[in-house]
């Protein structure tokens, strides 16, 4: 019972750790990087689908998306689409490829984004301590039951802080990463 606690505990938290990453990676840097379109959908015969499931989706260079609609009547339809996101990027179309320009990011740009992965970073740690927190009334219930010994709860304890602080500790590490990545000019 304890060690299948401590294995849905861990799958959980890891989940929010997997969670944070995604989040984290569509926050912009000054590079630019295929990933950043995934989230931004387009109108397709009726439905809304994802870009990369209508274009390909390059990088030009260091600071330019390539993107190329599969079928010439979408190229208005991904251009207005991008323009259109929550990213601030402004396409421009040349033919069938629409070139997608990273603006530069200002220093007061770069501390705002600052505490948005901050605050992102919170929430994962505060997911994170509510897994521990309801794994610990497991035990506890299971101590009043009779179900566990006292030694075993102990231990189990124990064990699910260092989890907890594990997973803690690995959030700050992708949070000082991505901010090493915003700062770098």
């Amino acid at each position: 019972m304890i060690h299948e606690l401590k294995k849905t505990s861990e799958q959980k938290m890891q989940k929010s750790l997997e969670s944070l990453k995604a989040d984290l990676s569509k926050v912009r840097t000054g590079r630019a990087h295929t990933g950043l379109l995934d989230h931004v959908q387009v109108e397709y015969y009726g439905n809304m689908v994802a870009i990369n499931q209508v274009a390909n989706v390059t990088l030009i260079d260091a600071r330019t998306i390539g993107v190329q609609p599969w079928e010439k009547p979408m190229v208005a339809k991904v251009e207005k689409a991008i323009r259109d996101s929550d990213l601030g990027l402004n396409p421009a179309s040349q033919g069938e490829l629409i070139r997608v320009p990273m603006p530069a990011l200002t220093e007061e740009r770069r501390r705002d984004l600052i505490k948005v992965i901050k605050h992102e970073g919170e929430n994962a740690k505060v997911a994170i301590r509510n897994l521990r927190r309801d794994a610990i009334a497991h035990l506890k219930d299971a101590l009043k039951k009779k179900e566990i010994g006292e030694d075993d709860e102990r231990k189990a304890l124990d064990d699910m802080q260092r989890l907890t602080d594990r997973y803690v500790a690995e959030v700050d590490r992708l949070l000082a990463e991505k901010e090493k990545d915003l700062m770098a000019v």
